[in-house]
């Protein structure tokens, strides 16, 4: 690496998102949003989180003839959106072998299916709104570079083909890194998430919608089949209430069955012309992710890996780390940007979407995206619309968070987690109190 050149806009009119570090996406200007409510009635919805699951699910209910407000404690885009490398895959972190194994062919199928619908309506609400949002589909191409992993990868080829992806073997990895197997994904996509988000957010407050910025949530009540959420300057009032952070807010079962991890993502300028046209990915434990995007006409080299559970690991040598990794198959002329972001994994491998458990009628909740938050963010909010404005869907049932038991995954529930437990008990009690 010959030098390092790490951009901080600073203007107020450019996003802010959690941590020091800066993502290449941030540099996008802030769309004039408003904050302030002039309508004290009651709301149809109220959605806690400002991101790409809140959003989307406000503007499709705002579009059916809901009143929404969106409540975000920070700014729209603060948090995994604004930290995303904003893959859109219809495979997942928790591969189809996994899913077949734990859950059966037919919810296989499923999870393949939904994924391309939730594909499906991103491209939609592109055209419907004219979104400029650098949306491309591509291939995508994952690979094995040892005999164990190149025989996982034969598992994933033919549990994806089963549950009715198009894959099939490849014969390059189209990265200068050397490989044993390759599988080709075919239409997948990447884009900007905070051009889209910027003009989903827009589209929403066109239609009515209210966005309140930089207001935090400190209580959730329910009186009378009514909502309430509150914070130290606002208190409003809904028919339903959608919880679409990474947790819901308060101390519940979420805490236990979503373990936090961190991944890592450096921008990197090449000395040469040997950015991969395709998404990218290998089969390491943490696995490593690549991509190109044109940032106000630079390439970059998107790369991300060297995931580690959230307080487990030293950040700055998972970026040294990184950092190595690139510079060992590239020609690097720069880092521009470095950050990371966290993101979350249920115990059984698929997220948590619809009616929150044990809580009051009309409450709902999205967590547990593993490290595909674009794709499963986008199918939460149309499986939350849906619910909210009596529609079936079809993939409810597999995703409701009431299967929390949790049958599949058991043992990764326990490893994952045992650490969960005692931090929650000596962040409350003292040592004198748990001895």
């Amino acid at each position: 690496m010959k030098n390092e050149n790490i951009n901080h806009p600073n203007s107020t009119d450019f996003f802010r998102r959690d941590g020091d570090a800066v993502s290449a996406w941030q540099k996008v200007s802030k769309p004039d949003l408003g904050h302030s409510i002039t309508d004290d009635g009651i709301y149809d919805a109220l959605i806690i989180g400002g991101g790409i699951t809140g959003l989307t699910t406000a503007l499709l209910l705002q579009l059916k003839g809901n009143k929404c407000a969106v409540i975000e404690a920070h700014q729209i885009g603060y948090g995994t959106t604004g930290g995303t490398t904003a893959h859109f895959n219809t495979f997942l972190d928790t591969t189809y072998p996994e899913i077949e194994q734990d859950f059966g062919e037919k919810e296989a199928k499923l999870v393949a299916q939904s994924t391309k619908d939730s594909l499906a309506l991103i491209t939609q609400l592109i055209g419907q709104f004219n979104i400029d949002c650098d949306f491309e589909f591509k291939d995508a191409y994952l690979y094995s570079e040892n005999e164990k992993e190149s025989k996982l990868l034969d598992e994933i080829l033919e549990s994806s083909k089963k549950a009715g992806i198009d894959v099939v073997p490849a014969s390059s990895n189209h990265l200068p890194i050397g490989f044993d197997k390759v599988i080709k994904f075919s239409k997948q996509a990447q884009f900007h998430p905070l051009k889209y988000l910027n003009a989903i957010a827009a589209e929403f407050v066109k239609a009515g919608g209210v966005i309140l910025e930089n207001h935090l949530v400190h209580k959730t009540g329910y009186q009378d089949g009514v909502h309430s959420v509150e914070g130290e300057e606002f208190k409003l009032k809904g028919h339903y209430v959608v919880h679409a952070t990474h947790h819901p807010h308060g101390i519940n079962l979420f805490n236990f069955t979503c373990a936090p991890y961190r991944s890592y993502v450096l921008g990197v300028r090449l000395a040469d012309d040997a950015y991969p046209e395709h998404l990218v990915y290998d089969s390491q434990e943490p696995y490593h992710y690549f991509r190109t995007h044109v940032i106000d006409g630079q390439k970059y080299l998107i790369v991300g890996g060297e995931d580690h559970k959230t307080g487990h690991d030293d950040p700055e040598k998972a970026f040294e780390q990184l950092t190595a990794y690139v510079n060992q198959y590239f020609n690097v002329a720069s880092i521009d940007f470095k950050w990371s972001s966290q993101y979350y994994i249920p115990s059984d491998g698929l997220p948590y979407i619809g009616d929150y458990p044990s809580a009051d009628e009309g409450c709902y909740v999205a967590t547990g995206f593993n490290g595909n938050g674009m794709t499963l963010g986008t199918l939460a909010a149309k499986i939350i619309c849906d619910a909210v404005t009596g529609i079936e869907n079809p993939y409810a049932s597999l995703y409701k968070p009431s299967r929390i038991k949790p049958v599949a995954g058991f043992k990764e529930f326990v490893k994952e987690n045992a650490d969960v437990a005692w931090r929650f008990i000596a962040d409350r009690f003292s040592a004198e109190d748990i001895s």
